[in-house]
């Protein structure tokens, strides 16, 4: 199955071959520099194919694109972030 990720405002969503949506990462600003992920999510019947961990990198590519600092509130995120050594470097202390 094909997906299509977007950004729209606060979020990135991915959608399936319907155009119907799949999940989403939901962020929040904190200041000018950092992001928070407040919520991931991917419908039960998309899951287990990778888009969760799809929708944190493309926060995660925001942040190095725009020079930001992230603070993974989301529990799924959280542990994107203790699993991903490289998004680490991005991660607000």
């Amino acid at each position: 199955m094909e997906y299509q990720y977007t950004e729209e405002v606060n979020r990135f969503v991915v959608k399936d071959e319907q155009d119907k949506e799949a999940g989403e990462v939901t962020f929040t600003r904190a200041g000018n520099h950092i992001l928070i992920i407040d919520h991931t999510g991917v419908e039960t019947a998309h899951r287990g194919q990778g888009l969760a961990e799809e929708l944190v990198r493309k926060v995660v590519d925001k942040a190095k694109r725009e020079e930001l600092k992230i603070m993974p509130l989301c529990p799924f995120a959280k542990k994107e972030f203790e699993k991903n050594v490289a998004y680490q470097e991005f991660q607000h202390k």
